[in-house]
């Protein structure tokens, strides 16, 4: 038997994506965002209105990063998502957190987030249905934590999800099988 649940229409989990760039100063704009994903291979996009200082920041320099956000840091993370950088300028620097510029994008990578993917802007599509922000993805850099044998063990990275049903972070850590092989079996 199933039940109603009037909670929200969400879908579980949302990825936790820090979305970093440069601001106008040059100094340091992070955004929590929970609403985004691969568009196609190579490209991310990120449901994001034009009235975050993140969209006006990528819209200028014509890149920004996606950084993956991990268990270590989910405060940090989370305070990326309470505070807009339209009111608070210096919100990276509040948060004690570090950056980098990245190799091939004019866009800051965040030292402490195990996982970055470094963009170029594409386009915006705005309107009602509009996906937003979408990039290009040209480098992707993990810390050597994260790296067995010079390969991603996502295990590693400890990311956390977003839960819209209760508003909850929770881990994304154990691997439970092999895509595109667990489903072999019942393939006739």
């Amino acid at each position: 038997m199933r039940a109603k649940v009037n909670n929200t229409d969400g879908i579980f989990p949302m990825p936790v994506l820090m979305i970093a760039t440069y601001n106008e100063d040059g100094s340091v704009n992070v955004m929590n965002a929970a609403w985004g994903s691969m568009q196609s291979r190579g490209h991310v996009v990120l449901k994001l209105t034009e009235t975050h200082k993140t969209v006006e920041n990528i819209k200028a320099r014509g890149a920004f990063t996606v950084s993956i956000a991990d268990a270590a840091h989910m405060v940090e993370a989370d305070y990326f998502g309470i505070e807009s950088g339209n009111d608070v300028p210096d919100k990276f620097e509040r948060s004690g957190m570090t950056a980098s510029k990245a190799e091939n994008v004019d866009a800051p990578i965040i030292n402490e987030f195990p996982l970055c993917l470094e963009c170029e802007f594409v386009e915006y599509q705005g309107g009602e249905y509009g996906c937003g922000v979408i990039g290009k993805v040209v480098n992707v850099t993990a810390d050597e934590s994260v790296l067995v044998n010079g390969e991603l063990d996502m295990s590693l990275v400890n990311a956390i999800a977003f839960d819209t049903y209760t508003h909850g972070y929770y881990k994304v850590t154990e691997r439970i099988g092999e895509a595109f092989q667990a489903g072999l079996k019942l393939k006739k």
